[in-house]
């Protein structure tokens, strides 16, 4: 069977999707920004790092150091903190006191952060400036347990979050005041996308504010008595007709097979067969005569087995869709990793009209 994916009716490319400009585009200087940081996890039941992890260690005597508390860090034996690295995303036009969610990822080989709560810990930005200080319990969504060598483990129990764990000490300034005029982003640059988002917008502004520059940027004018706000929120809002790129993505790692709506498919025949290849290894024990002068041996015997399947046959049509490819690979029983060698195939033979993307 096929695995899990998603697919939509055939659609010719020419035939245009409404969408919002604030799904489809975003406003240039108007984004977020990332944060990283470094800090101990606290409370763990015997599941954090161990001691061949030496940073938890001096991470924990510097923090001690700094209230007041001087021990050797070659004297520290615990199992109970971790070592993590902290990310987050810090929002446009966020101020001092904002709230942000963080994820802490284990940095050592602890086994598990069940149960731990993050030390206050700074998130640094790329200009290596504090921008938000973390701290809280963690949330996971799996655990890990171990006794006596057998070990239970449910989803990675070395990653939680902290809904609102991080609080916002320094904003990015973004000043909207004064803005002559803004640039809007497609996120996936088309110059027919493009085109027609300039003349809704101008049509909805009733005058020639929208201009495309090329396949991703369109100009918006800035009237001097308009309020800045209102007028990229009403832009925002305008639906346009948005002409997606065919494209099927495939990952190979988990066998995953994505085919856009907007696939187009040709007439095309497909064969496709399969040789199993098995070589089984057996030892025995070849022991010597009784009265004989040789030794005991342990002898390996090697068959090799090949069985060449018998080829399977697909027929598409002229005008056949995404939903008569899918049935027929179903039928012969083909498994991911041929699904992904049939659609190359068919893409080396001109077959299928969109671009595929191997994740």
């Amino acid at each position: 069977m096929l695995p899990d994916a998603a697919f939509a009716e055939n659609t010719p490319t020419s035939q245009a999707h409404q969408a919002r400009i604030k799904d489809i585009a975003s406003i240039e200087g108007i984004r977020d920004n990332q944060l990283v940081g470094y800090g101990i996890v606290v409370g763990l039941n015997g599941t954090g790092d161990s001691q061949q992890t030496s940073f938890p260690i001096q991470t924990l005597a510097a923090t001690l150091l700094r209230m007041g508390v001087s021990v050797p860090a070659s004297s520290i034996r615990v199992q109970n903190l971790a070592a993590v690295f902290i990310s987050a995303t810090l929002p446009p036009f966020a101020r001092p006191g904002t709230k942000l969610d963080i994820t802490a990822s284990s940095a050592g080989d602890a086994r598990s952060l069940e149960g731990g709560l993050l030390l206050m810990t700074p998130l640094y930005g790329p200009d290596g400036k504090i921008y938000a200080q973390a701290q809280g319990p963690l949330v996971l969504g799996g655990y890990s347990v171990s006794a006596n060598g057998n070990v239970k483990q449910v989803n990675h129990p070395t990653t939680g979050r902290v809904p609102g764990g991080a609080m916002v000490e320094r904003g990015v300034p973004l000043d909207l005041t004064g803005r002559s005029d803004f640039s809007l982003l497609l996120n996936d640059a088309d110059f027919r996308s493009a085109e027609a988002m300039a003349q809704a917008v101008n049509k909805e502004l009733g005058r020639n504010a929208a201009h495309a520059v090329d396949s991703r940027r369109i100009t918006l004018a800035v009237k001097g008595n308009e309020e800045i706000p209102a007028l990229l929120g009403r832009v925002e809002a305008i639906e346009v007709p948005f002409y997606p790129r065919a494209k099927v993505v495939v990952n190979e790692r988990t066998g995953t097979v994505v085919i856009g709506g907007t696939v187009v498919l040709q007439a095309v025949s497909i064969l496709h067969g399969g040789l199993t290849v098995n070589i089984v290894s057996d030892f025995e024990v070849s022991q010597p005569s009784a009265f004989g002068s040789g030794t005991t041996q342990v002898v390996q015997q090697t068959k090799i087995e090949a069985k060449d399947k018998p080829v399977n046959r697909i027929e598409l049509k002229q005008g056949a869709t995404v939903d008569d490819l899918v049935r027929s690979l179903q039928q012969i029983g083909a498994t991911a990793r041929d699904v992904i060698s049939i659609l190359q195939a068919m893409k080396s033979a001109g077959a299928l009209e969109a671009e595929i993307e191997v994740l």
